[in-house]
């Protein structure tokens, strides 16, 4: 079993900061928003996307994929009342003279196997679609 710290601090009613003891972001956390940081939801979603690129990354040599890029949107919907994220959807573009098929295995292991994916899966509809630029 692996685990996993972050700690994170007020620094003001605008911006909060977070890390692991090396590394340091800072978070938006003014009720009014903050253009400087990402929020609460976009840090979710950046999670979420980080997992998928990650898995891209471990895939592609067990696959023998050629990736030349991949970039993922993502776009979340909130529910007002009870206050929660009712679904989230991704567009993945990638940029790979592989296969259709080889595409479709990457698609699949990476909403089947990732850990944020998995996490976030459990709790809401999570969606999208992987396509070739």
């Amino acid at each position: 079993m692996t685990s996993f710290t972050v700690r994170a601090h007020r620094v003001d009613g605008h911006l909060s900061q977070a890390g692991n003891g090396e590394t340091e972001i800072s978070v938006g956390t003014d009720i009014a928003g903050n253009s400087d940081a990402l929020n609460p939801m976009e840090l979710l979603m950046t999670a979420l996307a980080a997992c998928m690129i990650k898995g891209t990354n471990r895939l592609m040599p067990l696959l023998s994929l050629d990736i030349q890029s991949f970039d993922i949107t993502l776009t979340a919907t909130r529910q007002d009342t009870p206050p929660k994220v009712s679904g989230i959807e991704y567009q993945i573009v990638v940029h790979s003279p592989d296969s259709d098929e080889k595409l479709a295995l990457l698609h699949e292991n990476l909403t089947k196997f990732g850990t944020v994916t998995n996490t976030i899966a459990a709790g809401t509809n999570l969606h999208g679609t992987l396509t070739r630029r």
